[in-house]
């Protein structure tokens, strides 16, 4: 079984505007991306020269000359191209899928691409076609927005009818060259009231493939309803000249399977004009859905044709990525040893996706990252790149170098309900993992760090040990000793530490030994043992003579005494072991601790009391629920280093508390400048103390961080 690659390359069409992820991602301009696939071992890429993107504005007008450069380089890589016509997309802005003209420009299209790379074997003229038919004229979210039944077979016999124009457009040039046809496959389950709708969509699931096979005769379970649509002379052409595919192309995700339920009062949503809800069947079914496994399965006796997964992402925390890679990777390598014809596992999102959360309707700029990050200056293998080199050079992953993916996935925890179950069959014994993960052992039990990151573990399912002071005194180097060993941790987050700036001016041993000397005492322990070590430093770390945020790499030059500590800490630590992780922050607000300064805000005001804050002093606030997963995030993938990690942004203290009071509905006025002599500042501080990165931005904008904590504090976390 081979490991293919892609890069999400849809570009849609919204309204009168196109969406290009290829450029979204920065892909259009890094042609050495593609050194970095190939070096994970994939033998074939998924890779767009979409009708959209060659010839944009007339049919006869096309620039090959990105896909000539990018097609060289991949073939000088050792890699071989499937390549894709057209992703998710409607075509250039002279067609449309349900446009009379679209199969034949298609098809022109196909034809001059083959006569420019005659020597391409495999294609996927057009990527799922059922999917993107159901998404642009069944649902109206793309364009051209319809929602009609007529309209949506019409779009997708459209789309069925160009593959077929195309690959005899393309096989006149290569005889040899393959159809590799992908489709979303998922199954519809539902309450018994709405059977007859369920075995409907999931006739209606097959459909592409089953035209394309000719399959779709007068004996069909479809044929009466789309012969009443009068579309039956249509599919008596298709079924006369089919074009089964040499590989159907499975792609799955979770939110594939999905569950119909009638009850509309059963759940917190507007009743649908369906008359019925339609959810992720993973959030709602128990026991879950069969799977990757069952469905593949399924795929194989209905069509004995060669099988591949070729599209397989998860737009999750990195644990969560590597288990849903991990199992998805060994479902199809089981069921190969069973005897089904599975060819390839597709790594898909190689360069992860933007707004794909909202199936790119919104343009919001969430990104999911793959098994690189785009965030930085150059692109950032992530752990899974890590799990996909293994894969592609024949080495299965083991604990010790993937500890997270142990795990059981949230589509196998109980957190995965987030409805009152709906019980179908004979429950099921819950999943246990082959082997008891090892934890991450963090430190701090009592302060907000610790706190957090134990919820975050807790919900991600990564078994952790949380320590506070008595139990774990970090700057005794036997009793740190003696509690690694016993709890054998494969991760240490030293989230402990000496927190108040003022009272570090008085006590400045104390201060040292807890913020220096324990954080040295952790690293070497951790070193000693190759365990992955992470600890916190401070924007307090500089003197505040910038005026624009300061970067990982600029030197420090700390006032008082916690930013001495601080800066000694990481000297201790990342500059005496490469391999320790340390990140600088500042400003901690969250709205589940009551202890930062957000609440305090919110409590002053409306208690009816003013509150004070530095006009002067340049912050970047951190909002700690993004600050513990973004940690996270980088443990598992093994960084090292210094990283600054802070939501974007440069305010006062001041700007910050009116922010806060703004998104809680609360008086802004009330919140009032004071010197440092009113706020009983003891210690220096920097005029100027703003984060920014020189190795990515990988939280996101304050303000969308703060309308966050505002929509936590009313919702009353």
């Amino acid at each position: 079984m081979e490991l293919w690659g892609g890069h999400e390359c849809t570009v849609n069409r919204v309204r009168d505007r196109y969406r290009d992820q290829t450029r979204l991602t920065g892909h259009q301009d890094r042609i050495e991306d593609l050194a970095a696939f190939a070096a994970l071992g994939i033998k074939k890429l998924r890779y767009p020269v979409l009708w959209e993107r060659v010839a944009p504005e007339r049919p006869d007008d096309r620039d090959w000359s990105w896909s000539d450069r990018r097609l060289g380089e991949i073939d000088r890589l050792g890699m071989q191209p499937i390549i894709g016509l057209i992703h998710h997309g409607s075509g250039p802005r002279y067609t449309s899928l349900i446009s009379d003209n679209f199969v034949d420009l298609f098809a022109a299209h196909a034809a001059a691409t083959a006569q420019r790379y005659p020597q391409v074997a495999d294609w996927t003229p057009v990527n799922e076609p059922l999917t993107t038919a159901r998404f642009s004229t069944l649902y109206g979210f793309w364009y051209p927005h319809a929602r009609d039944e007529t309209l949506f077979w019409t779009a997708l016999l459209n789309q069925v009818d160009a593959t077929r124009a195309a690959m005899t457009a393309i096989r006149r040039v290569n005889p040899a060259a393959r159809l590799v046809q992908t489709e979303d496959l998922g199954q519809y389950h539902s309450t018994k009231e709405l059977a007859s709708t369920a075995e409907h969509f999931n006739l209606r699931r097959w459909a592409t493939w089953d035209l394309l096979t000719g399959r779709v005769v007068r004996d069909h379970a479809l044929w009466p309803h789309l012969d009443a649509l009068g579309l039956g002379d249509r599919l008596r052409a298709i079924a006369d000249d089919p074009c089964p595919p040499d590989v159907i192309g499975v792609n799955y995700y979770p939110t594939s399977e999905r569950f119909l339920d009638h009850r509309l009062d059963a759940y917190p949503y507007p009743p649908p004009e369906e008359g019925y809800h339609e959810l992720t069947a993973a959030r709602v079914m128990d026991p879950p859905a069969p799977g990757l496994s069952g469905l593949l399965r399924q795929a194989w006796h209905r069509y004995r044709l060669p099988l591949a997964v070729t599209e397989s992402h998860l737009g999750c925390s990195r644990e969560e990525q590597l288990r849903w890679l991990w199992q998805s990777w060994r479902a199809c390598r089981g069921l190969a040893a069973e005897g089904v014809d599975i060819r390839a596992f597709t790594a898909w999102a190689l360069l992860g996706n933007i707004d794909w959360n909202s199936l790119i309707t919104i343009d919001a700029g969430h990104y999911e990252p793959g098994a690189f990050d785009v965030r930085g200056p150059e692109i950032r293998p992530t752990a899974i790149a890590d799990l996909l080199a293994a894969l592609g050079s024949g080495v299965d992953p083991t604990p010790a170098a993937f500890p997270a993916i142990e795990g059981l996935g949230w589509w196998q925890r109980s957190i995965r309900l987030e409805h009152a179950p709906f019980t179908w069959g004979e429950p099921a014994a819950a999943p246990v993992p082959e082997c008891v993960p090892r934890p991450i052992l963090i430190t701090g039990a009592t302060g907000t760090l610790g706190q957090a990151l134990a919820g975050e573990c807790e919900l991600r399912g990564l078994p952790y040990v949380l320590s506070d002071r008595a139990t774990l005194p970090i700057a005794d180097p036997e009793r740190v000793a003696a509690f690694l060993d016993e709890h054998q941790p494969w991760a240490v987050i030293n989230a402990a530490g000496w927190v108040n700036v003022d009272q570090a001016e008085e006590e400045a041993e104390n201060c040292f030994r807890t913020n220096s000397d324990g954080a040295a005492v952790l690293a070497q322990a951790c070193a000693m043992r190759g365990i992955r070590c992470t600890i916190f430093s401070s924007d307090l770390v500089f003197d505040g003579r910038r005026q624009q945020p300061y970067l990982e790499g600029d030197r420090p030059r700390p006032l008082g005494i916690y930013g001495e500590s601080k800066m000694r800490a990481e000297a201790l630590t990342v500059g005496t072991y490469p391999d320790t992780l340390a990140i600088r922050t500042a400003a901690f607000f969250s709205p589940h601790d009551p202890h930062n300064f957000a609440r305090g805000v919110e409590r002053s005001l409306r208690e009816g009391r003013i509150f004070c804050a530095s006009a002067d002093a340049i912050v970047s606030p951190t909002f700690v629920p993004d600050l513990v997963r973004a940690c996270l995030d980088l443990v598992v993938d093994g960084e090292r280093g210094i990283w600054h990690l802070a939501n974007g942004g440069a305010v006062s203290w001041l700007e910050f508390g009116r922010m806060i009071a703004e998104a809680l509905d609360l008086d802004p006025a009330q919140v009032r400048p004071a010197s440092p002599c009113q706020l009983g500042w003891r210690a220096k501080r920097p005029r100027y103390s703003a984060l920014g990165s020189e190795r990515g931005t990988i939280l996101s904008s304050l303000s969308d961080a703060v309308s966050r904590h505002a929509a936590a504090r009313r919702g009353g976390c």
